[in-house]
């Protein structure tokens, strides 16, 4: 009963990373899309926990904490390029 459960969410993840695909494709704007990167990052990181349930491992709970950081920082990253322009700013000398 716990292997079924396992797999129809891994299945229904599946589906939502392909309609989160769809979205960043035919996004009507550019904040739609980060939304829908961080969407498909937070469906990762819970697919990956699944499979560590179902392969009986921790293994893949360190992936899980580095998927998450990544994705953390790109969705910052990509607000802030959204916001001015530019991801680092650079002091000029004056």
């Amino acid at each position: 009963m716990i292997k079924a459960m396992l797999v129809t969410s891994m299945i229904l993840f599946a589906i939502a990373i392909g309609i989160a695909l769809f979205s960043i494709i035919r996004g009507p704007s550019l904040p739609d899309r980060v939304i829908s990167l961080d969407f498909i990052g937070v469906n990762l990181i819970s697919a990956i926990a699944v499979i560590s349930v179902i392969f009986n491992t921790r293994a893949y709970l360190e992936v899980i904490l580095i998927l998450g950081i990544l994705a953390f920082i790109s969705t910052i990253a990509l607000s802030k390029f959204i916001e001015r322009g530019v991801i680092i700013e650079h002091k000029r000398d004056r």
